[in-house]
């Protein structure tokens, strides 16, 4: 075994020393290249300065922010940009346009919950103090938080009177009230110990209005579940958007769909991944009943403890094929610098299987875990489950787009999962292609994810359309996909309760059809190899991939630019 791990690893770096880094196809500047940079940072400043969410001083000093750089961007001269430059030119424009929209949003809803804060201002204008260190009056300070405490008591009264609230302005008031808590809490711990009045006279009154604050916020965390119950036995309560927030999102995302359509796109690759589904499990003498096929597959799980070599002889099979075949440039720090980390059992109740980037984390049981658990999860991440993992995670995926980042039009910071959770989708719909899977084994466990991600675009927009459950989203997992119970229901929990936005479990599926769709209109016509348009594509760094095509084929944007492709192909 030991000469077996020695040989992969000589084979993982045996020709770091010889590959070359990508070679330059683009200028790395555009015309609006330094209005970029100087914003990034400039936000940075702000962000950095004005710390506390939902306070009207942040939210007007962010207002002026935006509309002074729309009003710089404005006076640059747009005719004369190149293709490239106009990209930059729309994205920062609509980026711009859709953050004060978001403000405006704030600003309605806090306008909205504001009799819940008559408190606010007093607190908002200490923490305003505090940041120049200027001296405050200990003893009106004590007096002013005696009275706010006083505030919070009657608000609270109020509160508990409401019945019915609109989830979203549940969850602004939680959120107004931690910021409130929190500048309170940088006021004490900046002036107490220091200043002699201050510690004689602030303490006591301030610890009772942080109590006072912290059950206040307990009463909107609870509104907020509220708002939002649990409607079965999953244990999950996330927020539907609705179908108008989705075309929204989508819009800005430049996809010209509806989510009707999309999850027609869905069941249209479902039923493609089923007729491949059945062809494999033919072969390996099952007959039509995959499922039983797929049983066998998730048995080939390696035994505990080896899961590390598993994803090393993996990677190094996927890296020695993108090599063969000449696909992309993989320079040779990338291929030097990925590294190893085991995920907490913690952690694998929401990602019940890799991530990945610089570092994967391998998801796999330890020992303080029940035994089912630690069943379902070596099962769901056995050999051929993931063999499309570990390319996704490491190169030519995440890791991959990552480095390039770092390193080509870093200016840009137009991050969309359609792009980065795509791209790497795209490398298993191009793998398959080209015969990467070795076995009927192998093909069903790519296609166990390629399951996965129509499923993903399913259950996701029918949760925000307001027509599933959590409940449905986890069986129709488990039923149509094949997904073991507990993996099923950390995919659903980190969909809906685990911080990301509503369109990114779709975006993996939408953003690989949309460069799948790109590869056929230049790799499939000749007018690219596939080396020549990856490696054009990860020196662009991260951006819609309508405007990637916009670059590759020299499109000439017009300054009211609207999303228009329909990438999609229903002959596939």
């Amino acid at each position: 075994m030991k000469t077996r791990l020695l040989s992969l690893l000589l084979t993982a770096f045996s020709t770091i020393v010889l590959a070359q880094p990508a070679p330059g196809l683009y200028r790395q500047t555009s015309d609006v290249h330094h209005l970029l940079t100087q914003y990034e940072a400039d936000w940075g400043s702000l962000r950095r300065f004005y710390t506390v969410e939902n306070s009207p001083e942040r939210r007007e000093r962010f207002k002026m922010f935006y509309t002074d750089y729309l009003r710089q961007l404005g006076q640059l001269d747009f005719d004369r940009m190149s293709t490239d430059s106009r990209v930059d030119y729309l994205l920062f424009q609509r980026d711009l346009r859709n953050e004060l929209q978001d403000l405006a949003n704030e600003e309605k809803e806090i306008n909205q919950t504001k009799n819940w804060f008559p408190f606010a201002d007093k607190i908002y204008a200490l923490e305003k103090l505090r940041r120049r260190g200027m001296p405050l009056v200990a003893e009106q300070v004590a007096a002013d938080l005696n009275g706010i405490g006083k505030e919070i008591l009657a608000a609270r009264k109020e509160l508990e009177k409401t019945e019915k609230m609109d989830p979203a302005l549940a969850r602004r008031a939680e959120e107004t009230a931690k910021g409130l808590q929190a500048a309170l809490k940088s006021v004490f711990s900046f002036y107490n110990a220091y200043d002699p009045q201050f510690s004689w006279w602030v303490p006591q009154p301030y610890r009772k209005t942080d109590s006072l604050l912290t059950a206040y916020t307990a009463l909107l965390t609870k509104k907020v579940r509220d708002a939002a119950p649990v409607k079965d036995d999953s244990g999950i309560a996330g927020i539907a958007v609705g179908r108008e927030e989705l075309l929204r999102q989508l819009k800005v995302e430049l996809i010209p769909y509806s989510p009707e359509e999309l999850v027609d796109i869905a069941n249209r690759e479902f039923a493609w991944c089923d007729r491949e589904l059945l062809k494999a499990s033919k072969e390996m003498g099952f007959g039509t009943d995959w499922k039983a096929a797929q049983e066998k597959v998730k048995n080939t799980a390696v035994p505990a403890g080896k899961q590390p070599e598993l994803i090393l002889r993996l990677y190094t099979e996927s890296i020695a094929f993108l090599k063969q075949k000449d696909l992309i440039t993989i320079p040779p720090i990338a291929e030097e610098t990925w590294r190893m980390q085991m995920m907490s059992p913690e952690r694998q109740k929401v990602s019940p299987f890799f991530l990945g980037g610089e570092t994967i984390l391998i998801s796999y049981p330890t020992d303080a875990m029940e035994h089912e658990d630690k069943l379902m999860s070596m099962r769901g991440n056995n050999p051929h489950f993931s063999r499309s993992t570990v390319h996704h995670e490491l190169i030519a995926g995440h890791h991959l787009q990552g480095f390039m980042n770092n390193r080509y039009k870093t200016y840009r910071h137009f991050r969309t999962p359609f792009w980065t959770e795509g791209w790497a989708l795209y490398w298993e719909m191009i793998l398959w292609d080209l015969g990467f899977p070795q076995s009927p084994e192998d093909r069903i466990g790519m296609l166990f994810w390629r399951m996965h991600r129509c499923a993903r675009i399913i259950f996701s927009l029918n949760y925000h359309l307001g027509k599933w459950s959590p409940q449905q989203c986890i069986d129709f997992l488990v039923d149509r996909v094949g997904h073991e119970r507990a993996n099923a229901e950390g995919e659903v929990r980190r969909s809906f309760v685990g911080g990301y936005p509503p369109l990114y479990q779709l975006a993996y599926m939408t953003g690989g059809f949309q460069f799948y769709a790109l590869k056929k209109e230049l790799v499939d016509t000749k007018k690219m190899t596939y080396k020549q348009f990856h490696d054009a594509i990860l020196q662009m760094n991260s951006l819609p991939v309508e405007m990637i095509r916009a670059i590759l084929t020299d499109q000439k944007l017009s300054k009211d630019f609207k999303t228009s492709w329909r990438f999609y192909d229903k002959a596939n």
